[in-house]
């Protein structure tokens, strides 16, 4: 019964997102509809992050790395080969699930603060190698796709006709993103419920033991960085369509892996709920923080207060809180 009780509540919770971002759209300003967009597409990575530390417990400080190859393959393709952007998305998922393997070959061999130094190594030397090839990326000055594609760029020329409607573009971008990020939920949320679930979380909770139960923790390890490497492209991809279709080293430095890891952490990981939340916060936090003091370095002071607050009185993050606000019905049902 307990598990009929826990799908349904997942049920009722799946439903009530879709509303309200069916509805949400309505009450927003058409620059507001624009951050919640790029808010959709940090929410999309810090999924894949969620899976892969939060399950398996592996720590990943180079998702951002991974957010710039989804992007750039989106762009590359756009701008170079005459695809369409939004055909290009799940391609750009499969390239940075690629990426996600080689860059989990370490975690055979590393764990802990070794593995997460290495993939920082990753995110700290994407932006130099993107400058390096720059015959494909476009070096120093990025990839602008009102140049090269503005034809193929969706919603870049005016509204999008979406079955027969007309919707402004920053709404379009907006249901895009998230509506994108509720599908990939729904995915990660089947996934860790089943086979592949169990042993994310037996290779969290003890490599030892579940070595010893016949699991073998190197594959799984590195299926988890290839599948967080595909959401990290898919968001990356879609990052790409949010910033005005305009990609560049510096859009991916190292920084953005650490905020990535910032949304998962208050977010609450294990949480799939709660990455929504921390997507949230990273994108309108640091911005609140600016509108408090413009001295210089004062955002950063008190964005990192707002994180050193939340860890104390959340520790286990936002998606801890939703967790205890629905415990009294899941309890009485």
């Amino acid at each position: 019964m307990s598990r009929v009780v826990r799908i349904a509540a997942g049920l009722v919770a799946a439903a009530a997102a879709v509303a309200l971002v069916l509805v949400l759209p309505h009450w927003l300003s058409d620059a507001r509809a624009a951050e919640f967009a790029r808010a959709g597409c940090f929410f999309i990575a810090i999924l894949g992050l969620n899976l892969l530390t939060g399950y398996t417990g592996q720590i990943s400080l180079g998702h951002g790395a991974l957010m710039a190859v989804g992007a750039y393959t989106t762009a590359i393709l756009t701008a170079n080969h005459g695809f369409r952007d939004l055909w290009t998305i799940p391609l750009a998922g499969l390239v940075a699930m690629g990426a996600g393997f080689l860059l989990g070959l370490p975690a055979r061999r590393l764990s802990g603060l070794y593995l997460a130094l290495a993939t920082f190594a990753f995110a700290v030397a994407m932006p130099a190698l993107l400058k390096r090839f720059s015959g494909l990326t476009g070096g120093s000055q990025g990839i602008n796709l009102f140049d090269k594609a503005l034809t193929r760029s969706t919603g870049a020329l005016g509204p999008v006709h979406v079955l027969g409607r007309t919707v402004a573009t920053n709404d379009f971008l907006y249901y895009l993103t998230w509506g994108t990020g509720l599908v990939l939920a729904a995915a990660a949320w089947v996934l860790v419920r089943g086979r592949v679930g169990r042993a994310f979380r037996a290779v969290r909770d003890s490599e030892v033991a579940a070595a010893s139960s016949g699991i073998n923790t190197g594959f799984y390890k590195m299926l988890a960085f290839g599948i967080s490497g595909f959401y990290a492209g898919v968001g990356g991809s879609l990052f790409v369509l949010v910033s005005n279709w305009f990609v560049s080293p510096t859009t991916f430095a190292f920084d953005k892996s650490l905020l990535l890891v910032v949304g998962a952490v208050v977010g609450g990981l294990g949480s799939l709920a709660g990455m929504a939340l921390g997507a949230l916060f990273i994108q309108f936090v640091p911005s609140w923080a600016g509108n408090v003091s413009n001295a210089p370095g004062a955002p950063s002071v008190f964005f990192g207060a707002a994180i050193v607050l939340v860890m104390i009185l959340l520790p286990s993050g936002l998606g801890g809180v939703l967790r205890k606000l629905t415990e009294p019905l899941t309890t009485r049902l």
